[in-house]
């Protein structure tokens, strides 16, 4: 075979593999993903980012992520950036959490509080997690007094997910929750009430989260004697 006829197969076989990323059935898409990982090429990057955007599955979209963090970060990194500024919520919180998978620093400047704020939760708990993987030391300050504005906001998954960011940071949080301490709104209280209690005792995160968020609102309405029961 000649270095043109295998240029050519190769071709062929990107194509086909980038027409099954885009099938109607799901499994193809998931077997074409894992391919893809399995044997990275730049010719992939573009396909891989938008398809994060457009896929329906779960499943698949974290197999487009692994994908992706098999790819050279100079490649996917600048890729996965642009996509932060789309319009489509999903577009987004894929993007920001295959960022957070990489881990590469250089996205950071990206992650702008804007994202940290956005209205979509799912969107911002990828912006929380994203930040604190790619934070420089010296921003963790600065960080988690952002994250601290959103305390209290939405159901208790979306806090509990805004809670383990914040710990993940460590005790650079602490000024941020005693400020949010004294907050006019009970619900961010009891929010930075359980959150320090939870960086005060993360062992016991896996049996306490379900209740922490509701025991630290009992304690605000109750004042600090509820703390004595």
């Amino acid at each position: 075979m000649t270095m043109a006829q295998q240029d050519q197969e190769q071709e062929q076989d990107t194509a086909r593999v980038l027409r099954a990323l885009a099938d109607d059935r799901t499994a193809v898409r998931l077997r074409a993903t894992m391919a893809v990982g399995t044997a990275p090429a730049p010719d992939y990057v573009d396909t891989l980012v938008v398809r994060c955007a457009d896929e329906p599955d779960f499943q698949v979209r974290e197999m487009l992520t692994w994908a992706l963090t098999r790819h050279a970060p100079d490649l996917t990194v600048p890729a996965l950036v642009g996509e932060l500024r789309s319009e489509r919520a999903q577009a987004r919180s894929q993007a920001l959490h295959t960022l957070s998978k990489i881990g590469d620093r250089r996205a950071w400047p990206a992650i702008t509080r804007g994202l940290l704020t956005d209205a979509d939760d799912e969107v911002a708990r990828s912006a929380w997690r994203a930040a604190v993987a790619l934070v420089p030391e010296e921003q963790r300050p600065e960080l988690a007094a952002v994250l601290s504005t959103q305390l209290g906001r939405g159901p208790r998954a979306t806090q509990l997910s805004l809670s383990r960011a914040m710990i993940a940071l460590g005790e650079v949080i602490v000024p941020s929750l005693a400020a949010a301490g004294t907050h006019a709104d009970p619900g961010v209280r009891a929010h930075a009430l359980a959150t320090e209690r939870l960086l005060r005792d993360p062992e016991a995160e896996s049996a306490f989260t379900v209740y922490a968020i509701e025991e630290a609102k009992r304690v605000v309405a109750l004042g600090p004697d509820a703390q004595e029961g």
